[in-house]
Formats: C-alpha cells, structure tokens, sequence
C-alpha cells in the first residue's frame, strides 16, 4: 500500500527494486515443499547474498 500521495513514482521505487531482484535471483524457478522452506530460503537470500552485496 503506498503510504504517499497519488501518482507519486518514487514511493516504491526501492521497494519494487528489492522485489524485482529477489524473484529473478532466487524464486523465479523454485518450488517450495512448505512454508517454513520458503521462509528460510528468503531469509538465507536477504541475509547472506543480498545485504553484504548491496549498499
């Protein structure tokens, strides 16, 4: 939900980005058994790969 006005483009930008980055790097051609592997597996992404990585 964007917390600006309307038809403001730079609200999400870093949002969209971050989105973008996380399904053409990590879940674009994966299946998840649960849940909970989803989780992890998101969480491994942002933690070891995508944060030391990026500014």
């Amino acid at each position: 939900c964007s917390m600006s006005r309307a038809g403001n483009v730079w609200d999400t930008s870093a949002m969209e980005s971050f989105f973008s980055s996380l399904k053409s790097e990590r879940t674009a051609r994966k299946v998840y058994r649960t849940r909970n592997a989803a989780r992890a597996d998101i969480f491994d992404y942002i933690e070891r790969f995508y944060n030391p990585r990026r500014r």
